[in-house]
């Protein structure tokens, strides 16, 4: 159902409620009073109806039939179009969700287009019916009042974004990658909180500016002003927010940067390390090897005597030792020219 409600006030007092548009128009004609009509999310035929009976500015229908517009105040003769952009805080989630409201005013009527669940305009009604010498200010009390509503719903998302950047702040130190992404996700919704706040502050100046001109109501004045403090202390808020996650974001970068130079220091300790020990059991592997050069060289060199005395140490008929004279100082000559030559030869190769 697109009409949530639907009423007419004459001197700030509920005198009927009309169960359809026509009859809303009938109504406020008889009576002389005020129309105040509530729709949510309403189609092209109902909001026609509207335009069609309030003279309403084609530019600023179309704007309330599409949605998806920033916050703004726009005047088309007598009627002012403003769009706010409400929000909420959802604990459950940790997430700030923002909701889009379209308001007509004219000098007897009030047209309310809501294309989200908040704000609670039901309780702006009722808080309007309670006080009759308020809501008989006419229409321009009934924007004051959704004004009012909406920057009161802005202080709880202001407490919740406070509450989750302490909580980033206290895990910055981990340089995790959640860390960077929950501050990502934060910063999207400050910039998008500024984007609904920041152009409510020139929008009450504007009104403040045409109060003369269109014999705004001094207390209604006074209650605008108050609504334009909160704005600006919610403003100022939210700005500091938007600093802080900037600077959160910084440090986490250089955290992380940090973190990855220790590990390539460490890694390249680890590596140094390795070489090291790679070069000293080079250094040992080398040593070894001459070693044994060195017990192979000497070791061939003995072998050489070695062979030939195992062959004149055999008792054979006829040794040469024996018959020949010279035998003996042959194979003496022998075994030294075989060692000498294979001294020379080892020496040679470097390895003696």
């Amino acid at each position: 159902m697109t009409m949530v409600d639907n009423a007419v006030y004459v001197d700030g007092r509920r005198t009927d409620n009309p169960k359809s548009l026509d009859e809303t128009y009938e109504v406020m004609r008889e009576r002389g009073g005020m129309a105040w009509i509530g729709l949510y999310r309403p189609g092209a035929e109902e909001l026609q109806s509207v335009a069609d009976e309030f003279s309403l500015h084609e530019l600023a229908v179309e704007d309330a039939r599409n949605g998806h517009q920033r916050a703004k105040l726009e005047r088309y003769g007598d009627t002012l179009f403003t769009v706010l952009r409400p929000a909420r805080y959802l604990d459950d989630v940790e997430k700030v969700e923002f909701g889009e409201l379209h308001v007509f005013v004219g000098p007897d009527f009030v047209v309310t287009v809501r294309h989200a669940e908040s704000p609670n305009l039901a309780r702006v009604r009722h808080r309007l019916e309670g006080n009759p010498e308020l809501l008989a200010l006419g229409p321009q009390a009934v924007l004051y009042a959704i004004l009012d509503e909406v920057v009161d719903q802005y202080e709880p998302v202001v407490a919740g974004l406070e509450n989750d950047i302490d909580e980033i702040e206290d895990e910055l130190f981990s340089a995790g990658p959640d860390v960077a992404r929950r501050i990502y996700e934060l910063s999207r919704e400050v910039i998008e909180f500024q984007r609904a706040t920041h152009p409510l502050r020139a929008m009450l100046e504007a009104l403040e500016r045409g109060a003369e001109k269109y014999q705004l109501d001094l207390e209604l004045r006074r209650r605008l002003r108050d609504v334009h403090d909160h704005v600006i202390r919610v403003v100022e808020r939210v700005d500091a927010f938007r600093v802080l996650l900037h600077s959160a974001l910084t440090v986490h970068a250089t955290l992380v940067a940090q973190q990855q130079n220790e590990e390539m220091q460490r890694l390249s300790e680890s590596s140094l390390a390795q070489n090291e020990e790679m070069r000293i059991l080079s250094e040992s592997s080398l040593a070894q090897n001459e070693e044994v050069k060195k017990i192979s060289s000497w070791a061939a060199i003995l072998f050489a005597p070695t062979l030939v005395g195992t062959v004149y140490g055999m008792n054979f008929d006829h040794m040469p030792e024996l018959a020949w004279p010279l035998g003996y100082p042959f194979a003496v000559g022998l075994m030294l020219a075989m060692g000498i030559v294979l001294y020379v030869s080892f020496k040679h190769r470097k390895w003696l």
